[in-house]
């Protein structure tokens, strides 16, 4: 039976030594500020970016790995005839899962890419899940369909404390962000179907706690809760609140935080964070 290894991308949020510990390889993608270029993960961490985006002159560019990048990846991956899984950002917001799929066609590997339909954590849950299969020797189909239980039965809201980075990447209008901001409005999202979708508003962290634990609750109800993960931009204390109320209205206690990728900061701004779970 051939081994089956797993590939993902850098917008994953899953601390870095987790991923190696399981033999996950991590592709990066590229972050351009003010002129130069950055490998996400590699040569700029994700505290140290934050920093960098609040004294950026220009709006960062993100750019996604080449085809030809995941084809050398892939070909080195499966030399010893192993498959390969390669689970990726929702297609809907980043070009990596079509870069990889590109990749694929040029490897001579067996790979199957997966679209995670997610970002962040919410990716990161069906990364880990794989990783853990491929190391008990579990095959190809049974990874992929258990991925697919995951996603199905996964949610991701994210909510951003600034309209700024929204306003730049294309995501609303600025007169939109104009009022919002007058009214300190801190708009909530979903990821549905792989797309950014905005769901609620709020305008404190109190009224943000309330609305996310009543989604978790509604939706995990009469389901066993499997993980959840709080990933933030500079908001380690707003994400520390919203475990703590967690933990208490549920007795989950096994609340991941991380801190988001550059490549989502970029988007999101400091003072945002992911909140994901996944319940079954």
């Amino acid at each position: 039976m051939s081994k089956v290894k797993i590939v993902t991308d850098s917008t994953v949020d899953v601390p870095i030594e987790e991923l190696a510990e399981l033999g996950v390889e991590v592709v990066p993608l590229t972050i351009t500020v003010d002129g130069k270029s950055y490998i996400d993960g590699v040569d700029i961490s994700a505290k140290d970016y934050i920093s960098l985006l609040k004294q950026a002159k220009e709006i960062p560019r993100t750019s996604q790995p080449s085809a030809g990048v995941f084809a050398e990846i892939f070909d080195r991956l499966g030399a010893d005839g192993s498959e390969i899984i390669s689970i990726h950002i929702t297609s809907g917001m980043s070009g990596t899962y079509n870069s990889a799929q590109s990749g694929a066609g040029m490897s001579t590997s067996k790979v199957t890419v997966v679209d995670s339909k997610f970002i962040s954590y919410a990716l990161g849950f069906q990364v880990l899940e794989a990783a853990k299969m491929a190391k008990e020797g579990k095959t190809r189909k049974e990874i992929l369909e258990r991925i697919e239980t995951i996603r199905e039965n996964t949610s991701l809201f994210i909510m951003v404390d600034t309209l700024d980075y929204l306003v730049k990447g294309g995501r609303i209008g600025r007169g939109k962000a104009l009022v919002g901001s007058l009214l300190r409005i801190k708009p909530i999202a979903s990821l549905a179907d792989g797309v950014y979708t905005p769901v609620s508003k709020v305008r404190t962290y109190a009224q943000l706690i309330n609305y996310l634990l009543k989604q978790l609750e509604t939706e995990t109800a009469n389901k066993k809760i499997k993980a959840v993960a709080i990933a933030q931009a500079d908001a380690l204390g707003l994400a520390n609140q919203l475990k703590d109320a967690i933990e208490k209205a549920t007795g989950f206690t096994d609340v991941k935080i991380s801190d988001t990728t550059p490549i989502i900061s970029t988007h999101t701004g400091p003072g945002a964070i992911g909140f994901s779970y996944f319940a079954e």
